[in-house]
């Protein structure tokens, strides 16, 4: 198991010369290691092998560790210049560190501020306009009134709920889920309206969605990292947890997975996302994008497989790398829509284009006399 070293250090000075406040270390441009820092939750296996993989690449100046989070004053830099967010989603304390880190300039995989803000409603709406095949879907309301609500906070709810025109637009089977959630918790597939009230009777104050079932014959779920890089995995949800990648699919036709790799690319280079899996149900050679809000995405070696595995942590030590030597230091422009874009990444881009000063004339002509 990889220690994970001291994260605080007192009396380090920023690149100004000025002492940084006792217990921070400013992840300067001019800082002679670039720090990237893992936080994660309950997994074992994929974040020690993330750090042991970008340790054993060689590349100067750059350092990996598991992240260890202290103190946290506000406006405060963290000591890392990169880090890769496995459980801020179900860990508020850690989302607020991660968007207070960004602020000073830290770069995280994935965007904090985005991740706060999606939901898989949007996502597949957003899908749609896109082009990508998403099958129909449609946002219902709390079954139970959400805290501290009474059915006067919902007067604006058409009542009852128009069930016969839903149905008509879904139709059956279809899929109540979570508008924002994830590991097939609160899933319900339902054959009919009857089977449909009674899972909806069991969402509790959930908001949740209704989406047409779709009769695959083929099943994918394919890693993208970085928005550039995209592993196709063959996946089967009716299996048991640890067999549901299937080592040895049937051919498929080739046409099929470029347009699955061309979606996935499409949907998260829209979204934004640096590490995300995105889910196809494949029916009548259409891949219907069903699920692509995975931002901490399953890496178990134990449930993805070895090679599956190997795969994902040498992608994403390769996308952490590269992110901190990027790594500028440049402040960002404290705008909201500034951090949903993802400052960073434009701040970086506009430091390498931006033209260089061209001497004026007389300085020109001092330079040519000297």
């Amino acid at each position: 198991m990889i220690e994970a070293l001291p994260a605080l250090v007192l009396g380090i000075s920023n690149s100004n010369g000025n002492r940084a406040k006792a217990g921070f270390v400013f992840p300067d441009e001019g800082a002679a290691v670039k720090k990237i820092g893992i936080i994660f939750g309950m997994e074992t296996t994929f974040p020690p092998a993330l750090v042991e993989k970008i340790n054993s690449m060689g590349e100067a100046g750059v350092q990996a560790e598991l992240a260890t989070v202290g103190e946290v004053r506000m406006a405060e830099p963290s000591p890392y210049h990169v880090i890769v967010d496995r459980i801020s989603h179900d860990i508020p304390f850690y989302r607020s560190y991660l968007k207070n880190a960004a602020l000073s300039g830290a770069i995280v995989i994935n965007n904090p501020f985005w991740w706060s803000a999606d939901d898989k409603f949007f996502n597949f709406a957003l899908g749609h306009k896109l082009g990508v095949a998403i099958p129909e879907t449609v946002l219902l309301p709390h079954k139970q009134h959400p805290p501290g609500t009474t059915d006067r906070s919902m007067r604006n709810l058409q009542y009852p709920m128009p069930w016969d025109s839903i149905f008509s637009y879904v139709g059956f089977p279809a899929f109540l889920k979570p508008f924002d959630g994830g590991g097939w918790k609160d899933v319900y597939k339902v054959n009919s309206p009857e089977e449909l009230y009674h899972a909806y009777d069991q969402s509790r104050d959930l908001c949740m969605t209704l989406q047409r079932g779709v009769k695959f014959k083929e099943y994918f779920r394919c890693y993208v990292v970085g928005q550039e890089k995209v592993h196709i995995m063959h996946y089967d949800p009716s299996a048991p947890f640890h067999e549901r990648y299937v080592k040895d699919p049937p051919p498929v036709d080739p046409k099929l997975l470029e347009r699955v790799e061309r979606d996935s690319l499409t949907l998260c280079r829209a979204l934004g996302y640096d590490l995300n899996t995105v889910e196809f149900a494949c029916e009548n050679g259409i891949p219907y994008a069903i699920d692509f809000m995975n931002p901490a995405p399953d890496a178990d070696v134990n449930s993805v497989g070895q090679e599956n595995f190997d795969w994902i942590v040498n992608a994403v030590a390769e996308l952490a790398v590269r992110k901190a030597k990027q790594h500028s230091g440049l402040m960002p422009e404290y705008r909201w829509s500034a951090f949903l874009s993802g400052y960073y990444d434009e701040a970086a881009k506009a430091k390498e284009t931006a033209p260089k000063k061209v001497p004026s004339r007389k300085a020109a002509s001092r330079a040519a006399k000297g």
